[in-house]
């Protein structure tokens, strides 16, 4: 095991950021922790990491206890958000500057720090200093100077969300192919759902504290296990039961009535027609938005009630359909929680 975390918890003043967690995460695994903003994954990290000490609880790396080791004795690479590159330190002197302190000699650190460079692909970027390098740049700084002393671990603690949706989206893609290369067990903390499902083996997704579920991408995405999941994982919209039919819905084993519960239709499940369909409802037409290769479309229902329909532009005309249309909608799927409703 890579990690395993056992009954945490940590308060801060009357605050509780981590309530009773407990997670395990594999060897050579890369898991994301997945939450909004107070949701404690960052806390949790931060725990593994040994910056911040359990209130209660256990922690093991690579299989020894690490509850109440110093960071330093944990041998972790931790991060951050802002990059913390030595601003005065070039990008070599920035990668080597564990292994100094680790006080090992000239040569080995040159070719340490050759293959690290050579690994984020900076090469020929040595002599620069952090504010010759772009954003995306100074994270792979940061990466190579935790990768250089050797962690038994890495924890990555939101590092793209200061970087532009661009270079965001290629750094996801190359810190994916740089794991599978290594295979270094690593956790990394983000808010961003697309980030998590395009580069985690596992999603850990929490809120207020704790654990809400845990699971590959396509479980997490197609499997939710509470409404927070559903309304936090992609897009959804929420309606009174009752609202839509439910063509192929079905009750969940524990439940004797749903009609009332709310449900939950992804966007991507309603389907909209111009002529009344089988088990169709009446909507208006409120706006048409294009997102690439997918065209969202507003509509409000006899009710007042707002949904969202997405819709692959290779399905649909968009020269038939004006703001303001009478259309028709219905959806192929949806789901409902009971007893408990809450996003």
């Amino acid at each position: 095991m890579g990690i395993r975390v056992a009954n945490v918890t940590k308060r801060f003043g009357a605050f509780q950021a981590v309530d009773n967690v407990s997670v395990d995460v594999e060897s050579g695994s890369l898991v994301a922790l997945l939450g909004p903003s107070g949701s404690g994954k960052s806390t949790l990290l931060r725990l593994i990491a040994g910056l911040e000490q359990t209130d209660a609880g256990r922690i093991w790396i690579t299989g020894e206890e690490a509850t109440t080791r110093t960071v330093q004795d944990r041998e972790v690479g931790f991060v951050f958000q802002h990059f913390a590159l030595f601003k005065h330190r070039t990008v070599r002197q920035n990668v080597a500057f564990g292994l100094e302190l680790r006080r090992w000699k000239k040569e080995a650190i040159k070719r340490r720090v050759d293959e690290l460079l050579d690994l984020v692909q900076l090469q020929g970027f040595g002599g620069r200093f952090p504010s010759q390098l772009s954003g995306g740049q100074r994270q792979r700084v940061a990466l190579a100077r935790a990768l250089a002393v050797q962690p038994r671990v890495l924890l990555l603690d939101e590092p793209f969300s200061a970087l532009d949706a661009k270079v965001r989206k290629e750094l996801r893609a190359w810190l994916r192919n740089l794991h599978d290369e290594m295979h270094v067990t690593t956790v990394i903390v983000t808010h961003d759902q697309e980030e998590a499902m395009e580069v985690a083996d596992r999603i850990v997704v929490m809120n207020e504290g704790r654990i809400e579920q845990i699971g590959t991408p396509a479980e997490i995405y197609d499997h939710p296990a509470t409404p927070f999941v559903m309304g936090f994982v992609g897009a959804v919209n929420v309606v009174p039961g009752g609202t839509l039919p439910r063509p192929g819905f079905a009750l969940p084993p524990q439940a004797a009535s749903s009609e009332d519960s709310p449900l939950f239709i992804r966007p991507h499940d309603v389907e909209v027609f111009h002529e009344i369909q089988a088990d169709t409802v009446p909507a208006q037409l409120r706006r048409l938005s294009h997102l690439g290769r997918d065209v969202q479309a507003e509509l409000v229902l006899a009710d007042g009630q707002v949904i969202t329909a997405q819709i692959p532009r290779e399905k649909m005309n968009l020269a038939a359909f004006q703001v303001g249309d009478h259309l028709h909608v219905r959806s192929r799927e949806a789901r409902t929680f009971v007893p408990d409703y809450n996003i």
